[in-house]
């Protein structure tokens, strides 16, 4: 996995991430919304226990202090927008 933070502001940040096929992020939470979208190949994003596939140009939002998770389908590269306020 590699991650790259774009924007760091007091109001939020943007942050470039991409990993390879079977790469992923443990179930976690955080106190902010945050928005996640798929610029290249395919991932599952569970959240709240629902699994979500997403592929190139798709977005989902998700909610703040709701458990979730990611795994990569295949090959991915995403935006993550966390807002803070």
């Amino acid at each position: 996995m590699v991650s790259k933070t774009i924007i760091d502001k007091s109001t939020g940040t943007v942050t470039f991430f991409a990993f390879d096929k079977g790469q992923g992020l443990s179930e976690h939470t955080a106190p902010y919304d945050a928005l996640i979208h798929i610029i290249e190949g395919e991932a599952e994003i569970t959240i709240g226990g629902k699994p979500n596939n997403l592929i190139e140009g798709e977005i989902i939002i998700m909610p703040a202090n709701k458990p979730h998770s990611l795994q990569a389908v295949e090959k991915f590269k995403m935006l993550l927008i966390m807002i803070r306020s």
